[in-house]
């Protein structure tokens, strides 16, 4: 809320646009959006949808005017400068809308993008746990949700799209162990009287491969994002290995090249760790990516650690472009 006044403030007196010349930064600023389209109806997460087509296609023209969109092929290029206004365009998790929507307004706008993918949603698609999550409540018959054996609060459903109720169960199940999160949504299935998301339902929502290696045709980046989309911090580090590895063994197959960029599932600073990073090295990770905000000056940084601004419905114009003109204040 105090950013949105302030970015308010900022467009109405016409600072933003004096700031922006007056003040100079320096480094890589990378948006990150999952989905691209209307899910205001939708009975999945409907936090995934990060804009619509219109806003989108206003927002890539915007950043391409002000800062110089590049690939993470391009990052040691930026690096080795040491300064200079970049911007990455990012996407997670793989859905279908990335290549139906987005894609054709890259390709019209000229902008490169890169999509992070969890390949065993590509090859096996199904319902992910968080939409999953949703779609249980949405859908209950029942007016609340708990106590039980995982989750011994009683909450009741915050009518009439129970997006609270949503949220707060998404939070429990980042918190805990990955090997526990099986049979927490067993135990939602059971509290909502829903039982669990038919796979069926999950076919039409991610890309393919042939739309994959499509877009990289056209120059577009194909990077890792897992291959279940588990919190990687919260796995032993076998299980880390081999969602970091088997997806880089998918990549390889599938689209031809190794996997050299990774975002991290969920992204926040607790989702991954050392062993996290030591297994991506062992892989040939150059860049991983992190979600939590901010952006990365050439003075402070990481390649395991690239941090990511969350493109969200709620970005007015206005907040848009301050983030993209002055990322130092407001990203």
């Amino acid at each position: 809320m105090k950013k949105a006044i302030a970015t308010h403030l900022l467009c109405r007196s016409g600072l933003r646009a004096l700031l922006g010349r007056a003040i100079e930064w320096s480094g890589v600023l990378v948006l990150n959006y999952h989905r691209v389209g209307n899910g205001y109806q939708s009975p999945y997460d409907r936090g995934l949808w990060s804009t619509d087509a219109e806003t989108f296609t206003d927002q890539i023209r915007f950043c391409k005017s002000h800062l110089d969109v590049i690939s993470p092929g391009d990052i040691s290029r930026a690096v080795t400068n040491g300064s200079g206004r970049y911007a990455l365009i990012t996407f997670d998790d793989g859905y279908r809308d990335n290549y139906e929507i987005a894609f054709p307004i890259l390709k019209a706008e000229g902008v490169p993008a890169t999509f992070f993918v969890a390949t065993g949603f590509v090859d096996s698609p199904r319902v992910p746990w968080w939409d999953e999550i949703a779609w249980m409540v949405r859908t209950s018959r029942q007016d609340r949700v708990g106590p039980f054996s995982w989750f011994p609060t009683r909450v009741l459903f915050d009518e009439p799209d129970r997006e609270g109720t949503i949220r707060t169960l998404l939070q429990a199940h980042k918190a805990m162990p990955a090997e526990s999160t099986g049979r927490f949504l067993d135990a939602i299935a059971e509290a909502t009287g829903t039982g669990r998301c038919s796979a069926d339902v999950g076919r039409s929502f991610w890309m393919t491969w042939d739309m994959l290696r499509e877009m990289k045709s056209a120059g577009m980046t194909v990077a890792g994002h897992s291959v279940t989309h588990p919190i990687l911090a919260r796995a032993p580090r076998k299980r880390q290995k081999d969602e970091i590895f088997g997806c880089a063994a998918r990549l390889a197959e599938e689209i031809g090249e190794p996997m050299r960029y990774f975002s991290y599932p969920v992204g926040g600073p607790n989702s991954f760790n050392s062993v996290t990073q030591e297994c991506l090295r062992e892989a040939g990770v150059q860049y991983a990516f992190s979600y939590y905000g901010g952006f990365r000056r050439f003075g402070d940084w990481n390649d395991f650690d690239i941090r990511r601004v969350a493109v969200e419905t709620y970005l007015t114009p206005e907040w848009f472009r301050s983030i993209v003109t002055l990322p130092q204040f407001l990203a």
